[in-house]
């Protein structure tokens, strides 16, 4: 299943608390239960001002949905073609 890279452009989004953080989680997870299994949130990195999240989906269709449904931005989206680490190197 493709794998997509969603940048949330949230200004502060590095100052949000754990209960706020739990909260857009909780959303997330609430949208994605009614989207069915074949969307999956694989994890975020929350930097100063964006939360960047790596998606499973067979379509950006689907990401947009979810965003909308959650009423998250979804600034861009990039289909992930690959991913290297330093075993690459190997």
């Amino acid at each position: 299943m493709p794998q997509y890279l969603i940048e949330r452009n949230i200004p502060g989004a590095g100052k949000l608390t754990a209960e706020q953080l739990q909260g857009i989680s909780q959303k997330s997870c609430s949208v994605l239960n009614t989207l069915g299994p074949q969307i999956q949130w694989v994890h975020s990195y929350v930097t100063e001002n964006q939360i960047m999240c790596v998606y499973r989906a067979p379509n950006e269709e689907m990401i947009r949905e979810h965003a909308k449904q959650g009423g998250f931005p979804a600034d861009k989206i990039s289909e992930i073609k690959t991913t290297i680490d330093p075993t690459t190197a190997e």
